[in-house]
């Protein structure tokens, strides 16, 4: 028997699903930074801001790896999740800046079972990350798979 929370079955169309919240240090930034978008603007905090983008700002891919963080600790990691066959959206809509309270929400747009492999399911969601003034930072939309539990246990 599975012990996972998380299998297909328990995500309904229409659902939101809190991811929590995360606080975005200036060390993680510029961490992040030096070994994968090393832009003087996640590097330095005067760089930051004499760009357009107002301050020392995380790459729009540690706010990626952020989000998936949030996923992973909300409930993926308690899933009988399979992975993702890719992303269809990403989108940066605000800079992620330093001392930013990250906020996150996933909306359950569809599921259906594999025609192949009925024990295996697909859901598809879009999630939000917003700033700690209500503005969305990130938006994304994917795919997962997850087993359904009857193939997990």
């Amino acid at each position: 028997m599975t012990t996972k929370t998380w299998a297909y079955e328990d995500f309904v169309e229409g659902a939101v699903l809190d991811l929590g919240s995360k606080t975005v240090s200036p060390a993680e930034i510029v961490e992040f930074a030096s070994e994968f978008d090393a832009q003087p603007f996640h590097l330095d905090e005067e760089a930051g801001k004499a760009s357009i983008l107002g301050g020392l700002s995380a790459s729009g891919w540690h706010t990626c790896a952020m989000f998936m963080r949030m996923l992973c600790d909300a409930f993926l990691l308690d899933s009988t999740s399979q992975g993702s066959p890719g992303v269809d959206h990403v989108k940066w809509k605000k800079p992620v800046l330093a001392g930013d309270v990250l906020g996150g929400r996933l909306t359950i747009l569809s599921r259906r079972l594999s025609r192949s492999k009925p024990t295996l399911g697909f859901v598809t969601w879009r999630a939000d990350l917003v700033n700690q003034h209500g503005e969305v930072v990130f938006e994304f939309q994917n795919t997962c798979m997850f087993l359904t539990r009857e193939a997990a246990q």
